[in-house]
């Protein structure tokens, strides 16, 4: 098993934070990346992998060639063996990312394909829509799809071929070198590459079947494992999404009670939750074609429960307006920088704001344009004139009240406490002065705040 852990920590968005986000910044993901790269902060992802042999698989209750599930890390830790780092952004976004052909049949010596019945399938499929996409079978030629080694074969023609073979030998075995002329590449023995099973033991026999083993029948188990390994706010947030989708399809009224009844094989906790949700009668019990078992918990299945208490790589919105305080202003922005952070500078008008040194203060956004949403922690900075202007700015008020309801870190000098007030932020942990206090704050989400502010199932 294969893994990407980034060096960064895994984060998610609530629901009413993805839509609001999705309609301030439709590419607010990329161009985080994007600015990232830019600034020399390259992403790091660690590849990991997961190493068992035949006699850990067939002793697992589950089919590890089953793509729905997958293999504790309590039971097999993932080895760290590389790091991919994002070091530079394209040149020319078509040539280099539309034109990538990404294939699961290209492997290196020492992989080789297992019978996981999804992949067989996909080796096959990724070829042919590759060929498709790019209208070529020459498409493993185009700079960004090239090998870098040098390689021989008898592969030519084709449209959009860019190579020029030489001779007259484009198949194997044949006799040309004996009459002087290129006979062609040949395999190496030594380097070449050879099918892992060949390398590392006897090959199977026996007839391949369309058939799935009986262990692909528990559908439940590792459901269940998962639903129990999260954190409270991770459970109201699954059983929450449920409700929602299935509110979606309530006028099919067989739907939702089928689902219900599906999810009592699965935690009755959750189908409670769910039913209650949608105001129907818990349904009985769907039978499972295989009765599920318990599994310890998984603390690696958590995003809450792994999340890096860090301000590295994120964003945090300081909303100033005329009057703010200059000094105030300079510390935070030098204490999140010093964080790793970055100090993104919001104000009324784009132009800035002058401050209480005189001094014209240019913003990085103005506050219609940069709602809170796109920040992971919010600082108010305002004098007391300054405060009061913002009262009557409806985008100041859902830029504080938009933080506080996604869960978000807030700082806030004195005299922005009516702002506060207004927006109905209730003072809390994630409630801070604009001190160190705040910048520690601001690596941190606020769940303990959530119930407080919507209804979850």
């Amino acid at each position: 098993k294969f893994h990407w852990k980034p060096r960064l920590g895994i984060q998610s968005t609530i629901w009413d934070e993805a839509l609001k986000l999705q309609a301030a910044d439709n590419d607010y993901q990329r161009r985080d990346l994007f600015e990232a790269i830019d600034a020399g902060d390259f992403p790091q992802w660690d590849l990991g992998i997961q190493l068992f042999d035949e006699a850990f698989a067939e002793a697992q209750p589950y089919d590890v060639l089953d793509a729905t599930k997958l293999i504790p890390e309590e039971d097999v830790p993932v080895r760290l063996i590389g790091t991919l780092t994002l070091n530079r952004n394209v040149d020319n976004f078509f040539a280099e990312t539309e034109q990538v052909a990404f294939l699961p049949s290209n492997v290196p010596p020492g992989i080789d394909f297992s019978n996981d019945p999804l992949l067989q399938g996909r080796l096959f499929s990724y070829l042919d829509t590759q060929n498709s996409r790019l209208g070529t079978t020459n498409f493993h030629q185009i700079p960004v799809n090239a090998p870098r080694c040098p390689f021989g074969n008898f592969q030519r023609d084709g449209k959009m071929q860019t190579m020029v073979p030489k001779g007259r030998a484009n198949y194997e075995p044949n006799s040309l070198a004996a009459h002087g002329e290129e006979g062609g590449p040949r395999e190496s023995p030594d380097v070449g590459f050879v099918t892992a099973n060949a390398a590392t033991g006897p090959e199977e026999s026996g007839d391949k079947l369309r058939v799935r083993a009986e262990t692909f029948a528990d559908h439940y188990s590792q459901a269940r494992l998962f639903y129990r390994s999260q954190t409270i706010s991770e459970q109201a947030h699954i059983a929450s999404s449920f409700v929602f989708e299935l509110s979606k399809v309530a006028q099919l009224d067989q739907v939702p009670g089928r689902m219900v009844a599906n999810l009592r094989n699965v935690d009755e906790d959750l189908a409670s939750r769910v039913a209650d949700g949608l105001a129907i009668d818990l349904p009985k019990k769907t039978p499972a074609a295989k009765e599920p078992i318990d599994m310890p918990p998984s603390d690696a299945l958590s995003i809450h429960k792994n999340m890096l208490a860090t301000l590295e790589g994120r964003k945090v919105g300081i909303l100033i307006a005329d009057g703010s305080d200059a000094d105030e202003l300079a510390a935070i922005v030098t204490a999140v920088e010093k964080a790793k952070g970055k100090a993104v500078i919001v104000a009324p008008k784009v132009g800035g704001a002058k401050l209480s040194n005189g001094k014209q203060q240019k913003a990085d956004g103005q506050l219609a344009g940069s709602p809170s949403q796109i920040f992971d922690a919010v600082a108010i900075i305002v004098s007391q004139e300054g405060c009061a202007t913002l009262l009557n700015e409806g985008a100041a008020v859902e830029f504080v009240m938009n933080a506080f309801g996604h869960l978000k870190a807030i700082g806030a000098n004195e005299t922005a406490q009516p702002l506060l007030d207004k927006a109905g932020v209730v003072p809390d942990a994630g409630v801070t002065g604009v001190d160190a206090a705040f910048v520690k704050a601001a690596a941190l989400r606020f769940y303990d705040r959530e119930p407080s502010l919507r209804m979850l199932a």
